[in-house]
């Protein structure tokens, strides 16, 4: 509900509770339908206390939604089905698209899906791994200081986080180092946690320890005086060991301007969303007013239930975590089933996004084969345009396999550039844009809309120059002494180890162009996650009228007719 009502959806709630239409909305290019999933979460409903015990189930339970869902609009059952979704529906989407692999007669046709700053990886994957790259990308995190910057990458290297990304990539990554204790390697905890509540909780679930032992911990950094300068000596550091993003956040918030501000000193000071972001409180994000509202849900014919962004969860696996593997493991089966067919996959990131950030996307590709090659076979570095024609980041194809990363957003990408965001899913889910794709044509290998060898150096997009600070909404922004940034930008263009140089980033170099000169016509966590993780289904609308036209939702089905299991229907999604 939170891509419904904040992100993508026809409505939104403001942060004073008000609402207001968005013009953006992904409903105006195709029939969408927002779900809660999986059962008993959000307005889902099932037998007492019953949960999936694995994302297996999960998948089963999802395809009996869909198997009722064309029960009642028959059309629906050959019109090409997308799934979008972001955060863990990047372990949502897998699991489906595996079952559907499965299944000898589909109720659907899939057609496409597109996972947004999707956990496909294991947490120190998309999380501990990518952390440097985060500070690269907002030096801000660390004061601009060289010997942090050391430190950090220090830490990177001996911590095995350092991945050499080549295009094609030669062999399989080595397994990481699990940080602090084994339980992150249970598909972990970040994955599992109420996403918008984990901030606050951060600490009291890292591991085994209690909430005062980790406080404890804390405090005996402080009292060491980290400032981390002069620090990096060769060993991993004893407290944190390798965690390396949660002493990256923990390292802000004691020493970095504008976040050590944040008084009394909070985990929510820190937006892990959008690095930018440095509010304090933040700005509220609060459906639960408008979901529980009586009216709300006669609307909607929800269930009498309490609508909660987030509730504990309890799967099959030791205390209730997911036992499931990460769909890293399982990746290039389902790129090759995919390929065989013809469903297109598409990954997205927001480049200020440090909780998934795009370097644990990135290696989720190269660490896959499709296509007969593991990974890209060049690096990402076609630009492509908003409707504005201005820049909007980064996009690359090859193979089936679409990767778009944003500029100017992190995890929430339509809520941080609504525009943005509609002219990727018209031109690169919906549509067949081919910006960015690799050609070969007789031998000669080019790139669609050309590759800049200015763009994306060593994997990395600048972020935004400005911190935004303020009390629940923006009232300033922070930006560093032009000396100090001159002066970082001149140690980081050694200091920065190029990161994935190897193979295939050169060639093709004709100059950019938007978008290829390519456009479709302008058509108007155990906890689990607080949101379910936006997970959605897209019908692409094949005429405009009659049985393959528009959903046929002059009303609103009933929740029991739709599902044994009744995953959240939503009134904007099918009114």
């Amino acid at each position: 509900m939170v891509g419904l009502l904040f992100e993508n959806g026809p409505l939104h709630i403001r942060a004073d509770y008000s609402m207001a239409s968005n013009n953006v909305s992904w409903d105006r290019l195709a029939d969408y339908v927002w779900i809660d999933q999986p059962v008993g979460t959000g307005f889902s409903t099932g037998d007492l206390n019953t949960f999936v015990p694995n994302e297996d189930q999960m998948a089963i339970d999802f395809f009996g939604f869909l198997s009722n869902l064309v029960e009642v609009f028959p059309s629906l059952k050959t019109r090409p089905l997308h799934i979008t979704g972001e955060s863990y529906a990047g372990t949502y989407i897998p699991y489906i698209t595996k079952a559907y692999f499965g299944m000898a007669n589909p109720p659907v046709k899939l057609a496409k899906i597109a996972i947004g700053d999707g956990t496909m990886g294991s947490s120190f994957v998309f999380e501990e791994l990518p952390a440097l790259s985060v500070i690269e990308t907002y030096p801000q995190l660390i004061g601009y200081d060289p010997e942090v910057y050391e430190y950090f990458k220090e830490q990177h290297h001996l911590c095995g986080y350092d991945l050499n990304l080549t295009y094609p990539q030669n062999g399989h990554f080595p397994t990481l180092k699990a940080p602090l204790s084994d339980i992150f390697a249970q598909s972990t905890i970040f994955t599992k946690q109420a996403l918008f509540a984990e901030a606050m909780t951060r600490y009291a679930t890292l591991s085994t320890e209690s909430p005062s032992d980790l406080q404890k911990r804390s405090e005996d950094w402080l009292k060491e005086k980290r400032d981390l300068t002069g620090r990096a000596n060769g060993t991993i550091d004893p407290l944190f060991q390798c965690s390396v993003y949660e002493e990256m956040i923990v390292y802000a918030l004691n020493y970095s301007f504008p976040w050590n501000q944040n008084r009394p000193m909070s985990l929510s000071g820190f937006d892990i969303y959008n690095v930018p972001d440095a509010l304090f409180p933040q700005a509220p994000m609060d459906a639960s007013i408008w979901l529980n509202d009586n009216a709300t849900r006669a609307a909607i014919h929800a269930p009498d239930k309490t609508w909660s962004q987030s509730v504990p969860y309890q799967f099959a696996g030791p205390n209730g975590r997911d036992p499931s593997v990460e769909p890293m493991a399982f990746f290039t089966d389902l790129a090759t089933n995919a390929s065989k067919a013809g469903v297109s996959i598409v990954l997205y990131s927001g480049n200020d996004d440090s909780l998934v950030a795009h370097r644990g996307t990135e290696v989720v590709i190269q660490n896959t084969t499709f296509g007969g090659i593991q990974g890209f076979t060049r690096k990402p570095s076609t630009p492509w345009f908003d409707d504005q024609g201005q820049f909007a980041g980064v996009v690359h194809q090859e193979r089936n396999l679409t990767y778009v990363l944003f500029e100017g957003a992190g995890h929430l990408v339509p809520q941080q550039q609504p525009g943005r965001a509609f002219v990727f899913l018209r031109e690169f889910v919906l549509g067949n844009n081919e910006t960015g794709l690799v050609t070969n044509n007789s031998g000669t290998v080019s790139v669609v809309g050309g590759d800049s060898s200015t763009l994306y150096v060593n994997g990395l997009l600048p972020g935004q120059s400005s911190i935004f600070v303020g009390a629940g909404s923006t009232q300033s922004a922070v930006t560093y002494p032009s000396q100090t940034i001159e002066a970082w930008a001149k140690f980081s263009a050694t200091a920065i180890a190029a990161l994935g140089s190897t193979g295939g980033s050169d060639g093709g170099s004709a100059a950019p162009t938007k978008n290829g000169a390519i456009r479709l016509g302008d058509r108007g966590r155990g906890v689990l996650g607080a949101v379910c993780a936006m997970l959605v289904v897209v019908f692409s609308i094949l005429s405009s009228s009659g049985e393959d036209g528009q959903l046929p939702f002059n009303t609103v089905p009933s929740f029991e007719k739709l599902s044994p299991w009744s995953k959240c229907w939503d009134s904007a999604a099918v009114g």
